[in-house]
């Protein structure tokens, strides 16, 4: 009987101890050791903790990664549906922008990603909201704070209206770290169907023409057009870099009729398209 008791005692351990250390071992876990801390959403259940591959959110494009805290386990969300709705509430109106939906970022447990293209800063009197909506096991949950978006230092989004009297959202995503040589060029070009939506755009064309105005504005060899990319729902190019410094890449935009709706072509008389992104490194 003291052996049954004893070995009884022995099990009973066994499951406590392995129970707190699945536990342990979940809360410890950690993939975000190559991001940044941005902020922490919370509402009375959940705290939505955001990162992202820069050190603060900013105008233009932003890699953003969220991670979903229960607060009574004190452990992590891995089984979360997750949709956002970034907002700007200037004096007289509220906007959104272009943003991507929400999936569970690769090899990760505990790590959800997308992006958000801020087109404009915050201000002294105009500010982003970040609502985010998730689900868990059927039920429904809302979490919304105010986020800080200040000025990129240079252009990495432009919005402008076309020919055909639309109005675009065009942001960098790539090169976030230059080099002199080829570089890949990447963009994402946006339609503002309305305040809140603003869809991606398909089989465009975007001429590139990148130049160095204080270098006598000479371009670069080997530059490719961005052309859409329909796995990525993006444009992919060829950029290439002489030297380090301010470039300023000149855009020229056609639709898919061939029309060009924005830009200009440069030459000796013209030193700039009226659509352009820069970069300086």
């Amino acid at each position: 009987m003291k052996v049954l008791k004893y070995i009884l005692s022995i099990l009973l351990i066994t499951i406590i101890s392995s129970c707190s250390s699945n536990d342990i071992d979940e809360k410890e876990i950690d993939e975000t050791t190559t991001l940044n801390y941005i902020q922490t959403l919370s509402n009375t259940t959940h705290n939505i903790e955001i990162f992202s591959t820069e050190k603060s959110l900013q105008q233009g494009y932003n890699d953003i990664y969220l991670r979903v805290i229960d607060k009574a386990s004190d452990s992590y969300v891995t089984n979360a549906m997750l949709t956002w709705n970034p907002m700007m509430h200037m004096s007289n109106m509220m906007h959104s922008c272009p943003k991507s939906l929400i999936t569970k970022a690769d090899g990760t447990e505990t790590l959800y990603k997308g992006y958000i293209i801020f087109q404009m800063a915050e201000n002294d009197t105009e500010k982003w909201s970040l609502t985010v909506n998730y689900t868990i096991d059927s039920k429904e949950y809302s979490i919304e704070d105010q986020i800080s978006v200040p000025a990129a230092a240079k252009k990495n989004v432009a919005v402008f209206m076309g020919a055909d009297k639309t109005k675009y959202v065009l942001a960098l995503i790539n090169p976030t770290t230059p080099k002199v040589g080829m570089n890949d060029f990447k963009v994402g070009l946006f339609k503002m169907e309305t305040m809140m939506s603003f869809p991606k755009v398909e089989d465009y064309l975007i001429k590139n023409d990148p130049r160095m105005p204080s270098m006598g504005n000479h371009t670069s060899p080997n530059n490719t057009d961005l052309t859409f990319d329909s796995t990525t729902k993006l444009y992919k190019g060829d950029l290439s870099l002489t030297m380090t410094g301010y470039w300023k890449l000149n855009l020229m935009v056609y639709n898919n009729s061939e029309e060009l709706i924005k830009g200009e072509m440069v030459t000796e008389e013209n030193e700039s398209s009226s659509l352009y992104l820069e970069l300086e490194f």
